[in-house]
């Protein structure tokens, strides 16, 4: 754990240092100087100093925060919610513009600039606490709609066919993803949010069409913040989620709004904060409840359930589950729902109640969920998922058969999920497999041995 703080502080000094464009003994002379104008009086500003800031041996006193976030331009309030280093980061001017910049259409545009692309997918760390998270869906609840601009020799009229256009093109990428994974779809997701912003900037339009165009960029933040997520890259998710927030509210649209809370509460629950996707959830339902969509709402209940049970409350989150179930029944055909809740089906359902299980420590009730599953296929009702859906859903039945001591089964469903991921690229997939790999390691059997050999040589680790 100590590293890890180490490496933050380390990174993020560094961060720092380069945008004031000075090294370590330059800021802490500067440090020193303002210091000193603030009446706080005379600073050591010895080269040791930010040495062990760095390495974590020591963090600044009192005083020293004081003035630092004074120079950096940091409200105290944020340094103490945050605490060291985590508040750096609002000293770094993108992180913070993005953070902090108006809930307008304007402010919009600026923070999808802000987010980044491709080049970015190994950027720093961002961190949301739960109470900056209160605080911006304050903020997003007050946002304003995108409204008319006019046309000019600059600013050439479009109509809703353009909109029209790249709603179809956010539509295949989000089958795309499905067959071949993340790691190609986020370049992708990235080019077409960046042609979205372009077409923001330089065309007129109409409130209605420019309203859509907004939606538009928030769907292709919302895809490429899933990407990063399941390419491994939960920083940069956030920063993906955040400009999807804002521009879901310049567009205005429930739907949007929504299934971006959505998937945004998945992250957070998956990344150890509970508490702050259920604050998402609670948001995403009052906008589900204007879908008029089964499919929506059903998934929201899903998101709750799991943060419940990632939080170990059994009782919450199997009623949450019983409300997704519930509401799933009341599901009609995929076509006349949001587009985007297309992947919404029964079995995706008995998957969550079976993960939740998982979480719980109740492998038994995740072998029934999953044997659920296994039967909607056998009757041809569902269409056979995604791979990298299929191989999920593998890895956590090998997972919950290993629970119960079933070796055999464990490494049989754990070859088909091998299988099944194949070439897919999929970070949290590969994650999944590692974890369920080492732990059967434990195990000497020659199923086991048979196992471990053919994984390392798919994976090319022989």
């Amino acid at each position: 754990m100590a590293a890890a703080v180490d490496d933050r502080a380390w990174a993020l000094l560094q961060l720092v240092f380069d945008q004031e464009r000075c090294d370590g003994n330059t800021f802490l002379r500067r440090l020193a100087a303002h210091h000193q104008r603030l009446g706080l009086g005379t600073m050591a500003c010895r080269p040791e100093k930010i040495s062990r800031w760095k390495k974590g041996r020591s963090r600044p006193d009192r005083r020293a925060t004081i003035a630092m976030a004074d120079m950096l331009g940091v409200p105290l309030d944020q340094v103490h919610a945050l605490g060291w280093p985590h508040w750096l980061r609002l000293a770094l001017r993108d992180d913070r513009a993005l953070l902090a910049s108006p809930w307008t259409p304007s402010g919009t545009v600026q923070a999808l600039e802000l987010v980044g692309g491709s080049a970015d997918m190994e950027r720093r760390e961002f961190v949301i606490t739960s109470g900056t998270l209160a605080a911006l869906l304050a903020s997003w609840a007050a946002a304003s709609p995108a409204t008319a601009v006019l046309s000019s020799n600059r600013r050439p009229l479009i109509n809703d066919h353009t909109p029209r256009l790249i709603e179809d093109r956010l539509a295949t990428l989000r089958h795309l993803d499905d067959q071949i994974g993340s790691g190609q779809t986020y370049a992708l997701a990235c080019a077409e949010r960046r042609m979205i912003i372009h077409t923001l900037q330089n065309t007129a339009y109409s409130a209605t069409t420019g309203r859509r165009l907004f939606a538009a960029a928030a769907e292709a933040s919302r895809i490429s913040g899933w990407c990063a997520v399941d390419s491994g890259h939960p920083a940069q998710a956030q920063r993906h989620y955040l400009a999807a927030l804002r521009s879901a509210g310049s567009a205005a649209d429930p739907v949007i709004t929504a299934n971006t809370l959505g998937f945004w509460a998945m992250l957070r629950y998956s990344t150890g904060d509970p508490e702050g996707a259920l604050q998402l959830v609670d948001a995403a339902h009052r906008h589900a409840a204007r879908t008029d969509s089964p499919r929506m709402t059903a998934v929201l209940h899903a998101r709750a359930s799991r943060a419940y049970a990632r939080a170990g409350n059994t009782l919450a989150s199997q009623r949450a589950e019983h409300a997704m179930f519930d509401t799933y029944e009341r599901a009609g055909s995929p076509d006349d729902e949001p587009a985007c809740v297309y992947w919404i089906n029964h079995d995706e359902l008995h998957g969550w109640a079976a993960t939740n299980a998982l979480d719980l420590r109740d492998p038994r009730r995740a072998l029934t969920h999953h044997a659920a599953i296994s039967n909607a296929h056998q009757t041809g009702t569902h269409d056979q998922p995604p791979p990298r859906t299929a191989a999920l859903r593998l890895t956590r039945e090998a997972d919950a058969h290993l629970a119960l001591g079933d070796i055999d089964a464990a490494v049989h469903t754990a070859n088909q999920a091998v299988r099944t991921l194949g070439t897919v690229a999929s970070a949290r997939g590969t994650r999944l497999l590692t974890g369920l790999k080492n732990k059967l390691a434990v195990h000497e059997t020659p199923m086991v041995r048979g196992f471990l050999e053919s994984y390392e040589e798919r994976s090319g680790t022989a």
